[in-house]
């Protein structure tokens, strides 16, 4: 991402619920007592200890969690739906916590927008006019705000229901028009609590898929709260996981995959399936290029504890595969010319792919090209090593186990 200043950032911010939130269980909770502690000995719930954390501009940013981990509250803060016990929420060097009545109105219309789990249409009013709501309120003209909703319904593939009753509309299509209503006034920043939980498994990846095309032309800004790990891995840029109020670990999909911090991240990770996450680039090495004037003897040699390589040509482009497994039969056969050896049915790859797009290449036990946008070949992937990288997460979590029990 930029490294220009993160258009939201939570600095230390802690948010206890009761009467008396900075008094002793603020004392206790920001000492390390723990958040059961806290509410055994003062009667209030810590809702949030300490949280910092930043989104960049143009970022989906996902904040994950299991209930009462702090995840709805944290977003709630950006937009003062919670005041803080304690730290500051920034957003584009606003402190939110500090803007009240009419300017807190006019930060919450024109900066940002909120899609909810439960939908939040208005049931008396058609699907068009929910969508315009918010430029209603802004006192826009109603020929500007319906084309407006129009354009949005059209990014969510609901045009043609801009004049049916919302009652009228599946669930799924229903969270589409909060969709499209948070993106007609055209906000800076979408904040997405729980946006698609309670829609069915098939409607809830459709949903995820709109949303990432509609990023992919928008580049909005996002904060997406959800206690799906799969769904945390697929749409975020960057996932924050939150346990009990606090921070567990900051990273990218891959780093939460193939890193997890401690035993609570890697009990959540080992049943994802990594092949969606990781990439092709975290396991590649760099290609045996070889020199196809040379013998089949002086190119196995090359190879090395290598199981193939490749021949380019001039512009650095494979044209052929030298499998390890066919030299060798080749070589106990008599034969000694490359290029009856050389394979010209290869797979090919790019280092951006998943592991899940080359299953079925990884099948044929072949090395496969990894090439870049020109078609010049830039690494090579071995099947093998996607197996034992798809391992090393089971390997991680035994090793949690064992820290916890020993």
């Amino acid at each position: 991402m930029s490294d220009e200043e993160p258009i939201i950032a939570l600095e230390n911010v802690y948010k206890i619920f009761g009467p008396n939130p900075r008094g002793r269980a603020f004392d206790l909770c920001s000492s390390g007592v723990g958040k059961d502690e806290v509410q055994r000995q003062t009667g209030h719930v810590v809702g949030m200890r300490d949280i910092s954390f930043s989104v960049n501009r143009g970022e989906i940013f996902v904040v994950m969690g299991l209930s009462g981990s702090g995840k709805s509250t944290a977003i709630r803060t950006v937009n003062k739906l919670h005041d803080v016990t304690h730290g500051r929420v920034m957003v584009e060097g606003t402190d939110v916590q500090e803007l009240t009545g009419a300017a807190l109105q006019a930060f919450r219309r024109e900066k940002l927008a909120m899609v909810f789990q439960h939908f939040a249409l208005f049931p008396h009013r058609n699907v068009i006019d929910n969508t315009a709501y918010g430029l209603k309120v802004q006192g826009v003209e109603k020929r500007e705000r319906h084309e407006a909703a129009i354009e949005a319904l059209a990014m969510v593939g609901l045009e043609a229901y801009a004049f049916n009753a919302t009652r009228e509309l599946s669930g799924g299509m229903q969270q589409r028009v909060g969709l499209a209503r948070a993106l007609c006034s055209n906000p800076e920043i979408l904040l997405m609590d729980e946006a698609f939980s309670a829609l069915d498994p098939l409607i809830r990846r459709q949903m995820q898929d709109e949303l990432m095309a509609i990023q992919a032309k928008l580049h909005k800004t996002i904060l997406f709260i959800t206690h799906d790990l799969n769904e945390a891995l697929r749409l975020g840029n960057r996932v924050c996981i939150l346990r009990d109020g606090k921070v567990i670990q900051i990273g990218t999909p891959e780093e939460i995959l193939t890193e997890p911090a401690d035993g609570y991240v890697a009990e959540f990770v080992q049943d994802v399936d990594q092949g969606r996450v990781i990439d092709v680039g975290k396991v590649m090495h760099p290609p045996v290029i070889l020199d196809s004037s040379r013998t089949l003897t002086e190119c196995v040699d090359a190879l090395g504890e290598r199981r193939g390589g490749f021949c380019c040509d001039a512009d650095g482009r494979p044209t052929g595969l030298l499998a390890m497994t066919d030299a060798a039969t080749a070589l106990a056969h008599g034969t000694t010319d490359l290029a009856s050896v050389l394979r010209s049915d290869f797979d090919t790859t790019t280092a951006a792919a998943r592991f899940n797009e080359n299953y079925a290449a990884a099948g044929r036990g072949l090395p496969i090209a990894v090439l870049d946008d020109t078609g010049r070949l830039v690494g090579e992937l071995e099947p093998q090593e996607i197996m034992e990288e798809m391992g090393r997460v089971e390997q991680l979590v035994d090793g949690f186990e064992r820290e916890v029990f020993l």
